[in-house]
C-alpha cells in the first residue's frame, strides 16, 4: 500500500513523422511549469531570427492557451488552405504562425479535448501545414511534460533540441530538472537554458529590483551541465507590447540586444 509506483518508461513509438519536411532546424521552447513567460520568449526568438533574414515558422503547440496570435497582432486572422496544404498566417515580422487560436470561434472558447484529439491537431500543425522550406520552426510548447510535449517530441525526434525557460528563484532548479529529464528520456538534446523575469527594470529610474532573485537559471545550467543562453529582465513594456500585438524586441533596444545574443548562441554550429 505504501510502496511507491514504478517510474514510467517513455520510449518513442514506432514510425516517426515522415511528412514534416522542408524545415532545416526545429527548436522546442518549453518549461517545467507554466507562468514563466515561455510564449513571450518563443515569440521574440522567432521575431529576432526573422529580422536577420531567416525564414521562420512558429507553431503554437499550447492547445488550451493559444496566445501567440495575440502577441503577434494577428488574433483576428484565419488560416487558409490550397493544394500545398494548410497555409500558416503571415505576420508583419516575417514569421509564419499556426495556432489553435485561429481555429476557435472566439478567444474565450475553451478547448475541451482528450489526448487523441490534441495529438491529431499537433500532427496536422507539423505535417499538413505548408512550411515552405523554413530555416527554423520554433515550437512554443505547452507548460510541463504532458501529452502535447510528448507528441511533438515523438513526431520530431530529430529536432535540433530544447530551449528551457525558467525563472530565477531556487525552486526553478526543480522545474529545470523536470524538463532536462524529459529531454533525456526522449533522447533530445538540450540546447540551453534561459532565465526569464531576471530582475524588474524600473521604468522611472532604470534601476533593477530582484523581485524573483537572480542567478537561478545560471545556477541550474551549471548544476545540470547545460548551456546558459542568457538572462531576460522583467520589463513592464513587454506586457504592454504583448497585449497590443507588438513583439517586444521590435520596440525595445535592450531586449533586442539580449534576444540577438541568445539567437546567436542557438544558431551556433547549426548553419
Amino acid at each position: 500500500m505504501n510502496k511507491p509506483p514504478p517510474a514510467p518508461t517513455i520510449t518513442p513509438p514506432p514510425g516517426k513523422s515522415t511528412k514534416y519536411k522542408g524545415v532545416k532546424h526545429t527548436i522546442l521552447v518549453m518549461s517545467g511549469k507554466g507562468g514563466v513567460g515561455k510564449s513571450t520568449v518563443a515569440v521574440n526568438l522567432a521575431v529576432t531570427m526573422a529580422s536577420h533574414g531567416l525564414r521562420v515558422g512558429l507553431i503554437d503547440a499550447d492547445i488550451n492557451g493559444p496566445d501567440d496570435p495575440k502577441m503577434l497582432g494577428v488574433s483576428n486572422e484565419k488560416v487558409d488552405a490550397d493544394d500545398r496544404g494548410i497555409i500558416p498566417v503571415k505576420t508583419r515580422y516575417g514569421v509564419d504562425v499556426i495556432s489553435m487560436g485561429f481555429l476557435l470561434p472566439s478567444e474565450d472558447t475553451a478547448v475541451i479535448w482528450r489526448g487523441a484529439l490534441r495529438h491529431k491537431a499537433l500532427q496536422q500543425f507539423l505535417e499538413e501545414v505548408f512550411w515552405d522550406n523554413k530555416d527554423y520552426v520554433i515550437l512554443d510548447m505547452p507548460p510541463g511534460t504532458g501529452d502535447e510535449a510528448l507528441t511533438i517530441a515523438q513526431l520530431v525526434p530529430d529536432a535540433d533540441g530544447i530551449v528551457i525557460v525558467i525563472t530565477p528563484q531556487e525552486v526553478a532548479l526543480i522545474d529545470a530538472k523536470k524538463a532536462i529529464n524529459f529531454a533525456s528520456q526522449l533522447k533530445l538534446p538540450v540546447i540551453g537554458l534561459i532565465e526569464n523575469m531576471s530582475g524588474l527594470v524600473c521604468p522611472h529610474c532604470g534601476e533593477t529590483i530582484d523581485v524573483f532573485k537572480t542567478g537561478g537559471g545560471e545556477e541550474a545550467a551549471k548544476k545540470y551541465n547545460v548551456r546558459f543562453l542568457g538572462r531576460i529582465p522583467l520589463v513592464p513594456q513587454i506586457v504592454t507590447d504583448s497585449d497590443n500585438g507588438v513583439a517586444a524586441v521590435d520596440n525595445n533596444e535592450k531586449l533586442k540586444e539580449i534576444f540577438l545574443s541568445i539567437v546567436d548562441k542557438i544558431k551556433d554550429g547549426k548553419q
